[in-house]
């Protein structure tokens, strides 16, 4: 397991003490990043029921539309800073981002449907899928989404 957690730290770019510390850092930043995330994606739902119950779907992707443009804020200013700053830069990195938390949203969804008829309780199958869709998601996004760009 050691070998894996160590694999996994140099394929970030975190060989050192400091550069791991670090590297834990950011991944509490990203994990905050999504705590507002849940948070904006559920204000936009609830609005939306509380305009017309019937509108419960548009109210969904509208917060998840939403709630990703707020990943990239805060991920593009905070958590991966440092990217170039032109507009065509930032909007390849937006694209990258609904790109990713898209990818990991369909991966949540999926493996719920399979969870639920596997018989995992649907109150906590979503709870094991953040497990799995958080950190991938993360390293997504610090190795495509926010990557570096040569200069």
């Amino acid at each position: 397991m050691k070998q894996l957690i160590d694999a996994l730290f140099q394929k970030l770019g975190a060989k050192t003490i400091e550069e791991r510390k670090a590297l834990v850092i950011q991944f509490i930043k990203f994990g905050l990043v999504g705590l507002s995330n849940t948070l904006v994606s559920w204000s936009c739902y609830y609005i939306i029921l509380w305009i017309d119950e019937d509108l419960y779907m548009f109210g969904s992707v509208v917060g998840t539309v939403v709630s990703i443009a707020n990943a990239f804020f805060w991920n593009d200013r905070h958590v991966f800073k440092g990217g170039a700053r032109d507009w065509k830069s930032k909007l390849r990195r937006l694209g990258k981002t609904y790109v990713s938390y898209g990818g990991t949203s369909l991966l949540s969804i999926g493996l719920l449907w399979v969870e639920v008829h596997l018989g995992v309780n649907k109150m906590i199958a979503p709870i094991v899928n953040m497990m799995v869709t958080i950190p991938l998601n993360f390293v997504i996004n610090k190795l495509w989404t926010f990557r570096k760009e040569a200069q």
